[in-house]
């Protein structure tokens, strides 16, 4: 099993590798690419990131500047919007749906390094998938941490620390985030 293979089932692996190296340049060069052009020349920022995402929807907006490591992880749905600074280290699948709305410096982290010490020196990483439903929005200066799922209609209040997984139809916040309370039926 190479080092990817083993990056995208979860396993233990080393990012200290010919393959990932490549890989993590190409999408440097892609969101360096797209980090300089002109906001107004949305036609070019959307075919760079339709080549470096995994999929996209038909309408979108992503803010410069934005980051991630692969690119191919990252599958966004319809009406997606990201406001500035949106980091994504995307060594596992992030599935984000339609109609997600996610407010300056969010970051999401499919990543984490090993606990060993030694094995941590030596590189050794273990990634897990995010998923965001449907209509979900994500406050400000948020960050999301590997192997969560925000329920679609979820609310995740600024400056959140989202380590576990979040159900849907909630108001959420705090660090670590926890949920405040359910969204009316009415309101949804």
């Amino acid at each position: 099993m190479t080092e990817k293979e083993k990056m995208c089932s979860g396993a233990y692996y080393t990012y200290i590798d010919a393959e990932l190296d490549a890989e993590r340049d190409i999408a440097e060069d892609l969101v360096t690419d797209y980090n300089r052009l002109h906001p107004k020349k949305e036609v070019e920022r959307a075919a760079i990131i339709r080549k470096l995402f995994g999929s996209t929807g038909e309408k979108f907006s992503i803010k410069q500047p934005f980051y991630c490591d692969y690119g191919y992880n990252i599958h966004i749905g319809e009406n997606f919007f990201s406001n500035f600074n949106f980091t994504v280290l995307d060594e596992a699948e992030v599935r984000i749906g339609d109609n997600v709305l996610i407010a300056p410096n969010v970051s999401i982290y499919t990543v984490n390094h090993a606990v060993n010490i030694d094995q941590r020196n030596a590189g050794i990483e273990y990634a897990k998938p995010v998923y965001i439903g449907n209509n979900a929005w994500i406050g400000g200066n948020t960050v999301i941490l590997q192997g969560v799922t925000i329920g679609a209609n979820a609310i995740i209040g600024a400056g959140s620390v989202v380590t576990k997984s979040i159900p849907a139809n909630v108001i959420a916040a705090g660090n670590p985030c926890r949920v405040i309370k359910t969204i009316p039926e009415n309101e949804l």
